[in-house]
């Protein structure tokens, strides 16, 4: 999968836009798993595993059941429940591999982690999603100048929204334990 800014090569292969899963689309994603198991049918009177893989920005994934029963696919946008609000995300993974990545990740299914899938995001999901992303890298940028301003010896090297906009999560670096909550209250 390619995201926008991908181009395609003569073979009609995408070429890529050589931003190793970190394009702002997140379409180029390098973390993608190939289904092997996406063919074949399970044996009868087994149900289909109902707890789905869902990727967010820079490739964050977790664990989300389909209490709904919806039929999702690899690559579609859905609406998760967070704390608070409901984040914005793509299906990466369904089926029984998704059953195999969480005992890797030694995940239990009852795992109070393992949240639920609202539903299939509707256009206002994905247009305030999107409204969200847009905002991020601005955001970054005054949030570094602000750390100068403040002397705070901290690198912030991400933003990160959650799909309702209800909530920005900042990544930084720090040599040590560093006070933030002056950056956080100019923020706000």
């Amino acid at each position: 999968m390619g995201c926008n800014s991908c181009s395609t090569g003569k073979d009609g292969q995408p070429k890529g836009c050589k931003n190793n899963g970190t394009c702002g689309t997140d379409g180029c994603n390098k973390l993608s798993v190939f289904d092997w198991l996406s063919n074949m049918a399970l044996p009868q009177g087994m149900e289909p595993f109902d707890i789905v893989e869902v990727r967010f920005k820079n490739g964050r994934k977790h664990f989300f059941k389909n209490t709904e029963n919806l039929s999702l696919s690899i690559g579609d946008v859905v609406a998760t429940e967070a704390a608070p609000g409901h984040d914005v995300g793509v299906v990466s993974l369904v089926g029984e591999l998704v059953r195999v990545q969480m005992k890797k990740k030694k995940v239990r299914q009852d795992s109070p982690e393992v949240l639920k899938i609202y539903r299939k995001a509707t256009q206002r999901d994905i247009d305030i999603w999107q409204e969200a992303r847009e905002r991020e890298d601005k955001m970054k940028v005054r949030a570094r100048e602000i750390a100068i301003r403040l002397n705070l010896q901290m690198k912030i090297s991400d933003i990160e929204f959650q799909g309702d906009a209800s909530k920005a999560t900042f990544y930084y670096t720090a040599e040590e334990r560093v006070d933030f909550r002056q950056l956080i209250k100019e923020f706000a």
